[in-house]
This record gives structure tokens, C-alpha cells and sequence, in this order.
């Protein structure tokens, strides 16, 4: 069922980021394409007990529709720590960008994530923001922090470094 949710909130991203590329971009821009490897550092913080972290790797893709608006899709696994492993999280993501100078962003990203750990699954609204520099013109290095998962008992999060490539 919560691979179904996902994939509904998938078909609903592409469909908006659709609609905000006919409506407000110029007709002279191209969608473009992106791929990024992260280090992920996450962290497990239960309401009761002490918190659990470990370093996992996440991968991103997404197209940039314009220089504002893009969609992007996490997968993300590893890392273990007192018992307790990432199996893996999934999730899709609005990504709103503000420009700052041609080689710098702020960005916000908002969805929802699907997180497998060895003990349970669950998936929740998303949240997070971040920053990317260019330092080459297709090449980006950036890093970013996301709030996974905000359940009652306990939140997962985590601080992600990485490189992007635009293609």
C-alpha cells in the first residue's frame, strides 16, 4: 500500500511540474536532467532512550523544468548502528530553487519518503533544504538536510553531502 502512495505522489509531481513548465517558463528552456551521490548521515532520535546514527550513501535524480522548479527522487541505504539498519528509504520530492548568483542555490525540498529499517516500515511527509555550488559547469557540489520521517515516538533525519551532475 505504501508503494502505491508513493507512486500516486510521483504521478502527482510530475503532473504539477508539468503544468508549472507550460505555464511559467520561457519557451527557450530545456528540462534538464540531473544525478547526484550523496554521503548520507542519518540519524534515529526515539522520544524515549538515546538516539541512534550511522552513515549511509543516497542517491538523487531529477529534472530541473526551469531555474526555479525541478522534481527529485532519493533512494538511500546503509549504515547500521545498535542494532538497528537502513534497509533503505525511498521518496519524490518538489524542489523549490532560489538563485543566488549563477553558481550558488538555496533550495527546499518537500514530498514523501518511504523508510525501511530492519525493525519497521514506514513512510511520512518530507521536509528539508540545502545548498549547491557549481564548480564546474555541469558539475555541482552540494549538501542538504531532510527530516524523513515525524512519527510520534521518534523522527528520522539526516545531513547529506555530495556531487551533482547536470546533464
Amino acid at each position: 500500500m505504501k508503494t502505491i502512495t508513493i507512486s500516486a505522489v510521483s504521478a502527482a509531481l510530475l503532473l504539477a511540474g508539468a503544468t508549472a513548465h507550460a505555464q511559467g517558463s520561457p519557451m527557450n528552456y530545456q528540462p534538464s536532467p540531473y544525478l547526484g551521490a550523496d554521503a548520507m548521515f542519518w540519524e534515529l532520535d526515539p522520544d524515549v532512550g538515546g538516539s541512534v546514527d550511522s552513515t549511509g550513501l543516497r542517491l538523487r535524480g531529477g529534472v530541473a523544468f526551469n531555474d526555479y522548479f525541478a522534481l527529485e527522487g532519493h533512494l538511500g541505504t546503509g549504515g547500521s548502528d545498535e542494532g538497528v539498519e537502513l534497509d533503505y528509504l525511498a521518496g519524490a520530492y518538489a524542489k523549490g530553487i532560489l538563485p543566488i548568483v549563477p553558481t550558488f542555490r538555496l533550495y527546499g525540498l518537500v514530498g514523501f519518503t518511504e523508510v525501511d529499517f530492519d525493525l519497521s516500515d514506514e513512510s511520512d511527509f518530507s521536509y528539508g533544504g540545502g545548498a549547491e555550488f557549481d564548480v564546474a559547469p555541469n558539475l555541482a557540489v552540494s549538501a542538504d538536510y531532510m527530516r524523513y520521517l515525524d512519527e510520534s515516538n521518534y523522527t528520522f533525519d539526516a545531513a547529506s553531502l555530495g556531487m551533482t551532475f547536470r546533464f
